[in-house]
């Protein structure tokens, strides 16, 4: 029998491609979300609400591994609602899937639950690792704090391995997605330095996050809290002048932290996902052999500029054009 995967949040930027990679690995994929929308097609859809039981906990028994996803987006304003929404649909996921678990007479071999490394403080300074990173301050902060308090703190057979991922910006090239917005920025000319550009930028191509997932799939001694991001994290102003070398675009108009904020407004998003540092070192999965296919942002930014979609995402990499052809052929 092929062993069980089932992914939660299975319709959102990351679930859609780990469905198709544990697929095409050999899985039987059991997605689960709030609707069908973003999926990826693969496997089996099984529908939930994020907190509630229902026959979605069936798929749990006997599963080989157990991905939570689920979240509502944190591209928004921080208003009241949101806020609620964002904190309670972490939560609430994380702790119904607790409950599904006690409930097995074969609990899974193991539940991975999505985190942050935005828990990690604002960090010019020094890297942040899972030994001795030190948390921040603020709104996301708490609710990184309180997933993972609900993850830890829920009880369940000792049977099931747990991890957090304290995953960075994971970088494909889909459209929306972080990779998208930041090279169609680039192309225009914008793509200067943002709020003085000395923040740091925590990344993983995706090709990497899914291998880091396979990694500890297959390390059946690992468990805790596990930073998945890239083993480089440049400046924004040095990441911000690599994307426009790829792009041949010489000109990138600088953006002061007002200008930032200003621009979020408009675009009904907040200016911390840009503004706020982030120097995140991968120091476990160092410790335990990993290694990355992609450690450099240059690297990263060449082989994606290739690869749009998860089709060609999944596709043989075609031959990678540089400079002028990547910016006349982009869409």
């Amino acid at each position: 029998m092929k062993p069980i995967a089932v992914i939660t949040g299975a319709n959102g930027f990351l679930g859609r491609y780990l469905c198709r990679h544990w697929a095409r690995k050999g899985y039987e994929i059991v997605a689960i979300a709030r609707n069908r929308e973003g999926w990826s097609g693969d496997g089996m859809f099984l529908p939930w609400d994020g907190k509630s039981s229902g026959p979605w906990e069936l798929a749990l028994e006997g599963a080989a591994v157990v991905v939570n996803l689920a979240g509502r987006s944190v591209d928004c304003r921080y208003d009241e609602n949101n806020r609620r929404e964002i904190l309670e649909s972490r939560v609430d996921s994380t702790c119904a899937i607790a409950r599904a678990i006690r409930q097995c007479k074969k609990p899974p071999a193991l539940w991975m639950n999505a985190s942050t490394a935005t828990l990690y403080r604002h960090a010019e300074d020094a890297p942040q690792d899972e030994w001795s990173g030190e948390p921040g301050e603020g709104f996301s902060v708490g609710v990184a704090r309180a997933w993972e308090e609900a993850f830890f703190r829920e009880v369940t057979p000792a049977a099931t391995r747990k991890i957090a991922l304290r995953t960075g910006i994971v970088m494909a090239n889909e459209k929306r997605s972080a990779f998208d917005v930041m090279t169609r920025i680039a192309r225009v000319g914008l793509g200067g330095s943002q709020g003085g550009g000395q923040q740091r930028v925590s990344w993983i191509h995706m090709e990497d996050w899914l291998a880091a997932l396979d990694f500890l799939v297959g390390n059946p001694l690992v468990d805790g809290v596990f930073n998945l991001t890239a083993p480089e994290a440049p400046t924004n102003r040095k990441f911000q002048q690599l994307l426009r070398e790829a792009v041949a675009m010489p000109i990138g108009l600088p953006a002061t932290k007002g200008m930032v904020k200003l621009g979020a407004w408009m675009l009904r998003t907040e200016a911390e996902l840009v503004l706020k540092s982030r120097w995140v070192k991968p120091l476990r999965l160092e410790q335990e052999g990993f290694r990355w296919r992609y450690r450099t942002p240059e690297a990263m930014i060449a082989d994606l500029l290739t690869r749009r979609g998860v089709e060609a995402f999944f596709a043989t990499p075609a031959r990678r054009a540089m400079g002028a052809r990547v910016w006349a052929t982009a869409t």
